[in-house]
């Protein structure tokens, strides 16, 4: 076991502190990293504070590490020394089951998540990137483009580990293209990538947001048209009219009046996780126009890296601010007020 520092909380009504903790020892399929930059995920903010009421303490969270290796085992063939490299929500899963085998990791019965799951080789729970280093299974690590290496660049790639795959996988599913209408609820964290990815790929882009001040974000980012979802009248301008709505938004709120603006056989898919649930949903907006209510969460293995690689290619990465690892609590704060533009990212280099 090695030492290494960190930040972690002791209970839920706790501050995240200095952390002194131990890493197993490199195994020969595992791959060790140097974290440099690590995103902050609302859903970090649930965790730490057991609003998903499963939480474990003391907690490491963090689960958008971008990195350098380090070293690597003696069966480890596609890393070396000195590459970019990253980590996302997963460290590891079954291997065997229908998912695994499909290359759909994150609905695996037995995915080992980053922090606060019990890791397989030594039997206690994880510990994420609000840390100098990790050690992790090779098949879970992600090869990052030198041309992000930028230090710019490279902190603005680690939310793409969750807030991108969590918007791109979901849209590659629905497959969606030029000739589409899609809609992103919320622009955050995950609302902004959602809008880059549509645009990206070609489709008419639609934000709706409660916030008439991110229209000038959202139209810079891609979108086509901003939508004041407050405003019944903007609203009804769209009825029936969307092959696709991401929404994005972690709050409880009606679902109704965007299931009002799909076409027939539409779908919107669900991204956020609420702390309570939302409203009931009109089963006959449903049924009689044959639209679907679905989910999705985060991406496999090969389809984040095949994510990494669609956004070094069109130079696409997260709008981010950078923080000292002491700023950590205000962060945190400012996330559950959105406070924040788009994602926080933490200078790792600060934990000294």
């Amino acid at each position: 076991m090695t030492k290494t520092q960190g930040y972690a909380t002791l209970g839920a009504k706790k501050p995240l502190e200095p952390f002194t903790f131990e890493r197993r020892e490199l195994l020969q399929d595992d791959v060790s990293i140097d974290i440099l930059y690590c995103g902050v995920c609302h859903s970090d903010v649930h965790q730490v504070r057991d609003e998903w009421a499963q939480s474990v303490y003391p907690m490491v969270p963090g689960h958008e590490i971008v990195g350098r290796v380090t070293a690597v085992g003696k069966d480890v063939k596609k890393f070396k020394v000195g590459d970019l490299a990253g980590v996302g929500c997963m460290v590891d899963s079954c291997r065997e089951c229908g998912s695994c085998d499909k290359d759909l990791e994150q609905y695996c019965a037995g995915t080992v998540f980053t922090y606060n799951a019990p890791e397989k080789h030594t039997g206690k729970m994880t510990y994420g990137g609000y840390s100098k280093h990790i050690i992790v299974n090779k098949h879970f690590v992600l090869h990052i483009s030198e041309k992000m290496a930028s230090p710019e660049k490279l902190a603005a790639v680690a939310p793409l580990l969750c807030a991108g795959i969590t918007t791109y996988s979901p849209m590659r599913h629905w497959q969606v293209s030029k000739g589409h209408k899609v809609g992103v609820v919320g622009l955050g964290g995950l609302g902004h990538m959602a809008v880059k990815w549509s645009h990206a790929f070609g489709a008419k882009t639609v934000l709706f947001t409660t916030s008439p001040n991110k229209t000038g974000d959202a139209l810079r980012m891609g979108a086509d048209e901003v939508v004041i979802s407050k405003k019944a009248n903007e609203m009804q301008l769209h009825a029936g009219s969307f092959d696709f709505i991401i929404n994005t938004v972690a709050a409880s709120h009606d679902l109704n009046p965007f299931l009002q603006l799909l076409k027939r056989d539409g779908t919107m898919c669900m991204i956020g996780v609420p702390d309570h649930p939302h409203p009931p949903v009109d089963t006959a907006s449903l049924i009689f126009q044959r639209r679907s209510l679905a989910g999705s969460l985060i991406g496999g293995i090969k389809e984040t890296q095949e994510m990494l690689d669609f956004a070094a290619k069109h130079d696409i990465v997260c709008d981010v601010e950078m923080i000292a690892m002491n700023e950590i609590n205000q962060a945190f704060d400012r996330v559950v007020r959105s406070d924040v533009k788009y994602r926080f990212v933490i200078d790792m280099a600060t934990l000294a």
